[in-house]
């Protein structure tokens, strides 16, 4: 492959790139969006954070749920389910982690 074949390869997919994560953002930008997406959307960063947490906590290849990881899941849920708040969530579940893992 020659340097300017290589070039033009390059700047090619480097635009196609550009415009598929631009495309959507720019045709969407003056439409309002119907309220129940809205509402989805908003759904989403717990979502993955969640599915992030479980993936990582049950991760078949470290042999499965720990107990630390076990105590701080159950945990951050009384506390999500008891303040509705993300940050108190987050930092009870990993006050809870921290402190089990250092006293196993």
């Amino acid at each position: 492959m020659s340097l300017w074949l290589g070039l033009v390869v390059v700047l090619t997919v480097g635009v196609g790139t550009y415009i598929m994560r631009t495309g959507p953002i720019l045709a969407l930008a003056d439409s309002t969006m119907p309220p129940i997406v809205e509402r989805l959307l908003r759904q989403v960063p717990a979502a993955v954070l969640s599915a992030m947490v479980v993936t990582l906590a049950a991760d078949p290849s470290a042999g499965g749920l720990e107990p630390d990881k076990a105590a701080a899941l159950v945990a951050a849920a009384v506390a999500a389910r008891w303040k509705k708040n993300l940050i108190f969530t987050l930092a009870v579940g990993m006050t809870v982690l921290f402190i089990t893992s250092a006293l196993t």
